[in-house]
């Protein structure tokens, strides 16, 4: 094979890692590798009916070794000396505790069992109480420490978190010396890190989920968090004051991670950065062209030129920071707490009999019972959705809202809870499941209505991820209610191939990120049109849900 140069891209998701090894030239994927958290897997560490989603981080060692270590052995040896540069993305905001050294907690033997010495995972909405007393009590002070972040903190994010798990567990209170996005450890890590105080921090995941911003200096002074509560006294000092856009090099790979990947220590290993911003990279994001990763949840991405929308600050939104995306533009960040995850939800409500029932029965011997159980849980979203799509549609027809897991935006709520309405003795599954279809497509339009509102133009739309590869009936669907097209990115892994694309330009293959995307971008394979006649219908039942989103919001007890 040619000797060309050769990057990988690591994808840290919610259910698994994958890694894909890259030809640097043309964005050619030579070999890919998956790896499931066996931990995450068993639903170890996490109680969903409080909200607590908890992994362990030797999940992600064990799943950066396995999968990096998986596409070589598929390559050949030949292509290992060839490897320029690694860089990974992860979910967020999904930080953890660590001691002085930057290591997690949860490796060390006393806290490995420890829910709050581990990562906790970016849905996990135990700090809702914290965010809730954040956003109050920002108000006290003459500056807004929140502008940049919509006006609205979350609890999905890092300080609600790290006051969350102070005040919850005093044996980690008492150890963790700092607190670290997974983005940012897993290059500290890979690189051979040993002080807290020379990890290099991401702008990325510092300007949208931690309050950094160059006009405050860096972080809020440490008054704004020690008044806050005085568990955080002295937290700003232990964190960081620069940040890093992800186009630049945190150092080389390290001797045990040479020696345990069998790569040169003359690989580079560029700052992390969030998958979803490292998504609309490998998507070839354009100016003002929303960008939207759609898998469990959404992450939109739209970049603008900074000189464009200087003095615009659009709220309800994740955040906005120059360079988060792109190095040199403006980065805004949006999303749904919940999109392939209320589908999700919807298949395991209907799979119940399966897994409560039928278990019990005498009539199928086991390993029938099992390949059944399988069968259905591959194929039942299909067959929704293909009889959903078969339906005619009304105004009147059912109606939900896609707050299962809370609003991520506009405006921050992790109090919402979902609803359906409408519902009679007709109302069957596939019904129901349009109406939960429908809703995420409503929740995505909010979006867009809320940066038109702004000031912000949307000039089209690029569907990326799982969902949008997979589900021809929710991407028209979604196309309908935007009344605007999108475009389906080709490659099955945007993230990991965003993350190459970065990975190829701290490895100085390429100048600038923005070289990268076009010559490893690999183009768009799909595209769905508003049909005009369904467009006057949805606009009516998107008012609708709006009136239902507004009663929900009422009755929430805050």
């Amino acid at each position: 094979m040619k000797k060309d140069n050769f990057v990988i891209g690591v994808d840290f998701g919610t259910d698994s890692v994958r890694s894909i090894l890259v030809n640097a030239a043309n964005g050619e994927e030579i070999t890919a590798s998956v790896f499931y958290y066996p931990r995450w897997k068993k639903g170890l560490y996490c109680n969903p009916s409080h909200n607590q989603f908890r992994q362990h981080p030797l999940d992600y060692v064990e799943g950066i070794e396995y999968t990096i270590k998986d596409c070589l052995q598929k390559a050949g040896t030949d292509i290992a000396a060839n490897i320029k540069g690694i860089s990974v993305d992860t979910t967020g905001s999904t930080p953890v505790a660590v001691n002085e050294m930057g290591t997690p907690l949860a490796l060390l033997p006393e806290f490995s069992e420890n829910p709050n010495a581990m990562f906790v995972l970016w849905k996990d909405h135990t700090s809702v109480k914290e965010a809730t007393e954040l956003n109050e009590h920002a108000q006290k002070f003459d500056i807004n420490y929140l502008q940049f972040v919509g006006g609205i903190y979350s609890s999905e994010w890092f300080w609600a978190k790290l006051l969350h798990v102070l005040r919850e567990d005093a044996l980690v209170r008492k150890h963790c010396y700092s607190w670290v996005e997974h983005c940012d450890w897993i290059p500290f890590l890979l690189t051979g890190g040993n002080d807290i105080h020379q990890m290099k921090r991401g702008v990325c995941s510092a300007g949208h989920k931690s309050l950094w911003a160059e006009e405050f200096g860096g972080l809020p002074p440490d008054e704004f968090f020690s008044s806050w509560d005085p568990l955080l006294n002295g937290y700003t000092q232990k964190l960081f004051t620069d940040t890093y856009t992800a186009d630049k090099p945190v150092g080389k790979l390290s001797g045990e991670w040479s020696q345990k990947l069998g790569l040169s220590t003359e690989v580079i290993v560029g700052i992390g950065a969030f998958d979803c911003h490292m998504g609309a990279v490998g998507g070839q994001i354009e100016p003002y062209h929303l960008s939207k990763v759609m898998g469990t949840s959404t992450c939109d991405m739209l970049v603008a030129p900074v000189e464009e929308v200087k003095g615009i600050l659009v709220k309800g939104i994740c955040g906005q920071v120059p360079g988060s995306i792109i190095p040199g533009m403006m980065g805004m960040e949006a999303g749904q707490s919940a999109f392939g995850d209320a589908y999700a939800w919807f298949r395991n409500l209907l799979e119940w009999p399966l897994k409560n029932v039928l278990s019990n029965t005498t009539t199928l011997d086991e390993a029938t019972l099992e390949k059944l159980q399988i069968e259905i849980h591959d194929t039942l979203i299909a067959e929704l959705s293909k009889q959903a799509a078969g339906l005619p549609l009304d105004e009147g027809d059912e109606l939900a809202s896609d707050w299962l897991n809370g609003r991520r935006t506009p405006d921050a709520n992790q109090l919402l809870k979902g609803a359906f309405t409408g519902l009679n003795l007709a109302s069957d599954a596939p019904r129901v499941f349009k109406a939960l279809a429908e809703a995420t497509c409503f929740g995505a339009r909010k979006i867009v209505d809320r940066f038109r509102e702004e000031g912000i133009p949307v000039k089209g739309l690029i569907g990326l991820g799982g969902v949008a590869k997979k589900s021809p009936f929710i991407m028209q669907m979604m196309a309908d209610v935007m009344n605007m097209p999108i475009r389906i990115h080709k490659s099955e892994q945007t993230c990991a191939l965003g993350a190459a694309m970065f990975a190829a330009t701290v490895a100085g293959i390429y100048p600038k990120v923005e070289d990268a995307m076009a010559a490893m971008g690999q183009g768009f394979d799909a595209s769905y049109h508003p049909v005009p006649s369904r467009v006057p219908v949805y606009e009516k039942r998107y008012q609708n849900y709006t009136r239902l989103g507004t009663f929900i919001e009422q009755q929430t007890i805050l």
